[in-house]
């Protein structure tokens, strides 16, 4: 198991506090493990374990405790005076009425809640309103590189069997960046077997996540727009140039329907839009997104490679693993174009340009000239595959690989 310790770092700090910690994140992307995982870190801290309940709603045997009066009388039939409870609820979503016990839980001061979902509506409409302010969330990603690099070393047994050498960190990285993160994904040993799995986890986002929780009757006009957003992970994008672009190909859809869709999609993590970002304004605009998919393995799935695409590839990946480092990413807009990403950490702050590789002067020129129409001082990044780095004018080079296994590598001002 992959001790998700970056996650653990962020939401330790709040283990006793009153506020309710929220963990969200697509399907599948590792929530349950990293439930366990807190779990075990309170029990490993000398918490006793008559203090923590720990109930998976997805689990048949809990089915009786999907009520909220049930649910309610099992966790008070366990709380102690004088003793703080630790109550982990697993896609808490699932009990009708769960609002209403984790507001009594949280106002009694004597229990400690975290509840895991694979949708933002998790925190929508009575649930907004009952926690307003005394709650913080956690968004969990599929594995990122690292944490993908120790899951193989643990499968090294099983793994090596299938193959004639071990694997370099380079030939992982060229596996992870065709496959991605989804630890179901990771298990898998052949092509044929990770592309099912892939598959699977498409349809249960899609059926599960987006249209039963939405009331969505009809799958292929959504499925539409979501291939659209998957396979074009990275650029710009609304919900007009969706439509259009669908339209044209012969898939008609209202403006107003495609702009559901897409809020639907967010909502269930499988793409993330992010805003634009005036640096000199100091303010995010909102008419235009960037989209990205949370896994690069669904974007091949619904995108064939080419060399062309590599720099989407890399873009994707580096946005997936700042946003797995808890860090609030913009798209950058300057006086004369853009920055990939503003990447924000509390009250710091860096610039990042991304590309596949620095092949030709032109290529130098856009990425690191980018940075001409900043005159700020924080710090100035570009990330590419190059084997060979070379900074220009305070402009740090970071090669892919390395900023995805060290995270001190990339430094806030």
């Amino acid at each position: 198991m992959v001790n998700r310790e970056s996650y653990l770092a962020r939401i330790r700090p709040f283990y006793d506090a009153q506020l309710v910690k929220v963990i969200v994140g697509v399907r599948r992307c590792g929530k349950s493990v990293l439930l366990k995982q807190i779990r075990d870190d309170l029990l490993s801290a000398g918490v006793g374990e008559d203090q923590v309940t720990l109930i998976n709603f997805e689990l048949f045997a809990n089915k009786h405790l999907r009520d909220a009066d049930a649910l309610h009388a099992h966790i008070a039939s366990r709380m102690q005076e004088g003793a703080m409870q630790y109550v982990l609820l697993d896609e808490v979503q699932l009990v009708d009425g769960f609002e209403d016990v984790v507001n009594s839980l949280q106002a009694s001061g004597s229990a400690s809640v975290f509840m895991t979902g694979s949708n933002s509506k998790l925190l929508a409409g009575e649930m907004a309103t009952l926690l307003s302010g005394r709650y913080v969330s956690f968004q969990v990603m599929p594995f990122t590189f690292n944490e993908y690099l120790q899951y193989q070393t643990q499968r090294g047994g099983q793994r090596g069997a299938s193959r004639e050498h071990a694997a370099s960190p380079e030939e992982e990285l060229s596996e992870y960046l065709a496959w991605g993160g989804f630890p179901l994904v990771c298990e898998q040993d052949d092509p044929d077997s990770r592309a099912v799995v892939l598959d699977d986890l498409y349809t249960s986002i899609v059926l599960r996540d987006i249209m039963d929780r939405n009331g969505i009757a009809k799958g292929e006009p959504l499925q539409n727009v979501l291939d659209f957003l998957i396979a074009n992970s990275s650029n710009l994008v609304n919900g007009k140039k969706v439509a259009d672009t669908l339209t044209s190909n012969g898939m008609k859809i209202s403006m107003a329907k495609t702009y559901s869709y897409l809020q639907c999609i967010e909502d269930a993590f499988i793409v993330s839009f992010v805003e634009r970002y005036d640096i000199a304004g100091k303010a995010a605009l909102k008419y235009e997104k960037k989209a990205f998919a949370c896994d690069l393995g669904l974007f091949h799935m619904k995108k064939n490679r080419s060399k062309r695409e590599l720099s989407h590839v890399v873009e994707t990946v580096v946005f997936n693993e700042l946003i797995a480092r808890g860090c609030k990413v913009y798209v950058g807009k300057t006086r004369k174009g853009e920055i990939d990403f503003v990447v924000m950490r509390g009250d710091e702050r860096c610039y990042i340009q991304v590309a596949y590789v620095m092949q030709d002067e032109e290529t130098i020129e856009r990425e690191f000239g980018a940075y001409r129409y900043i005159d700020d001082a924080y710090p100035k990044y570009v990330i590419s595959m190059d084997p060979i780095t070379s900074n220009i004018d305070g402009v740090q080079h970071l090669k892919l690989i390395d900023f995805l296994r060290d995270a001190s590598l990339l430094r806030f001002g």
